[in-house]
């Protein structure tokens, strides 16, 4: 058997994703910028799959400009409008636990000579109103926040922080990092206070190599890309049609079955936590039993065979579950369970393919070290089975007291 479980990193593509996709490569094929009816078919799509997106947060579709994917959103988002609010303040402010497609243009924004204000995380990943409110100054132009944590699946307070920041600063612009929000959170930018907003394709079964950033019609951003003057010049760069039309045949089908699927990921969510915990009562109990045998006395802390780092109430994604294996290095045990059919992650996607992944945020919500280096992330989509649930929490029972074995002393 085998299973996926690493839907925060990709989704498989849907059939309706996939169907639009070879249409519009194989058939629709024109390049939008072409006067033909070839061109003028693909501009159709274009226009339709704005329009598509722009109805899902209840805004304009003039305000969807589309990209390549999370990181350009990002990126755009801050370094274009960084530079172009530069004469009214050089003071930004992001959290402690973003994603390097944050923290990265900031610091590079440092070294353009803006300072940057990262605000700390309490032991679940929030951040503070009141610190937010306090690093808040009279120069500062730019707020990035990410709705959802992509590792640990913590909900930051979005809408209060919008709120805060505008009544305190009207000025600042406000931008949100949704990649792992977006299909599985009602989000409307223009109620909520939100500037701008990142979004991926990939993480919702549309394709890879796609994604937009919703700019409020008012914002004042320059373009990264310069070349055809493609996307009213904002984003020049033959538009991606296939990606486009797949990212919006994605959005449409999340949020038109948006309630049920989040109940469902719940669900799922539930059951992975039910019996994490379970797991762990059962290999608490198996040690004390050795440990009894042995004539070693009685093992102080029942939560250090797994430790679960993610949360289970309203400010926890429906999607992501984090869990700590002491003992076991997460790259081991990652490895293990592909070794069963089943996939998983040990931090970001975007960085684990490093030897030894060095987790941020993990870091931030001051997990011990051994916690740190044995953290793997469950993620689920609404194509998870609860048969692929069972069958890894299964594996984990065979597997964790053979590998804790090896726990270096």
């Amino acid at each position: 058997m085998e299973a996926y479980l690493d839907n925060s990193a990709t989704t498989r593509c849907s059939e309706l994703v996939r169907d639009v996709v070879v249409r519009t490569m194989m058939e629709d094929y024109g390049n939008p910028s072409s006067k033909h009816r070839k061109g003028l078919d693909a501009e159709h799509y274009l226009r339709d799959a704005r329009e598509t997106i722009a109805r899902t947060m209840k805004v304009n579709e003039k305000e969807i400009f589309f990209t390549s994917g999370g990181t350009e959103s990002d990126n755009w988002a801050l370094i274009g409008a960084a530079m172009a609010n530069r004469r009214t303040g050089m003071h930004l402010i992001t959290t402690a636990v973003e994603h390097a497609a944050v923290l990265m243009p900031m610091q590079y924004l440092k070294e353009q000579g803006f300072s940057v204000t990262y605000l700390p995380v309490d032991g679940r990943g929030r951040i503070s109103l009141s610190d937010l409110e306090a690093a808040i100054r009279e120069d500062t132009i730019l707020v990035s926040m990410m709705y959802v944590n992509n590792e640990v699946g913590t909900v930051e307070p979005v809408e209060e922080a919008a709120r805060l920041i505008k009544k305190k600063n009207p000025r600042t612009l406000f931008h949100v990092d949704a990649i792992q929000a977006y299909g599985k959170f009602a989000i409307y930018p223009k109620r909520a206070g939100i500037d701008m907003l990142s979004v991926s394709g990939h993480k919702i079964h549309g394709p890879k190599g796609i994604g937009f950033l919703y700019i409020n019609e008012k914002v004042k951003i320059h373009p990264l890309i310069l070349g055809g003057g493609q996307q009213k010049g904002m984003r020049s760069g033959t538009d991606n049609v296939p990606g486009a039309a797949g990212l919006a045949a994605a959005a449409k089908d999340a949020y038109e079955h948006l309630e049920q699927n989040v109940e469902y990921l719940k669900k799922l969510r539930g059951r992975m936590l039910d019996g994490l915990r379970a797991l762990n009562e059962q290999l608490e109990d198996g040690q004390q039993s050795q440990g009894e045998k042995a004539g070693k006395a009685r093992l102080k802390n029942k939560a250090e065979v797994i430790f679960i780092n993610s949360g289970e109430d309203e400010y926890s994604a429906p999607h992501i579950v984090s869990a700590a294996f002491p003992g076991i290095r997460s790259e081991v045990l990652l490895h293990a369970l592909e070794d069963r059919g089943i996939c998983v992650s040990a931090g970001s996607a975007c960085s684990s393919n490093k030897k030894l992944p060095v987790s941020t945020v993990l870091k931030e919500l001051h997990l011990r070290p051994e916690l740190q280096e044995s953290t793997l992330r469950f993620s689920f989509s609404c194509l998870t089975t609860e048969e692929e649930i069972d069958y890894c929490l299964e594996t984990l029972r065979e597997l964790l007291p053979v590998l804790r074995r090896y726990i270096r002393r």
